[in-house]
């Protein structure tokens, strides 16, 4: 079994007035036929209202992230899943219940994890 990323970035959520109750309805309503399936990890969204933070091994902050990096924010989800064909499969249902398509990535396992 995999762990499988998916997300999208805040920008390709693009939902017309008056629709946003059903993509919270829907997208809960995914959420919770992983949890009973037995395959969600965890997940959320980004909070766009505080910013990312640098720090570096010596503990020295510095507001805003990686400069040349590209903006993360939007939500996520992680899916315990046996195959890649699974985890597409999921992801399309998160798409279809959020509006936009999803990116899919694949965790390495670690061993200490």
């Amino acid at each position: 079994m995999s762990k499988y990323l998916i997300s999208f970035p805040s920008a390709a959520m693009v939902v017309p007035d008056g629709e946003w109750e059903a993509v919270v309805r829907d997208s809960h309503a995914v959420i919770e036929e992983a949890k009973v399936a037995g395959v969600y990890v965890f997940g959320g969204g980004i909070d766009e209202g505080v910013p990312p933070a640098l720090v570096s091994a010596g503990g020295a902050v510095v507001e805003g992230g990686y400069p040349w990096g590209p903006r993360l924010d939007g939500g996520f989800t992680v899916l315990e899943l046996p195959s890649r064909e699974d985890a597409v499969a999921w992801a399309a249902r998160i798409a279809k219940a959020c509006r936009c398509d999803q990116e899919l990535r694949v965790f390495h396992f670690d061993p200490m994890s």
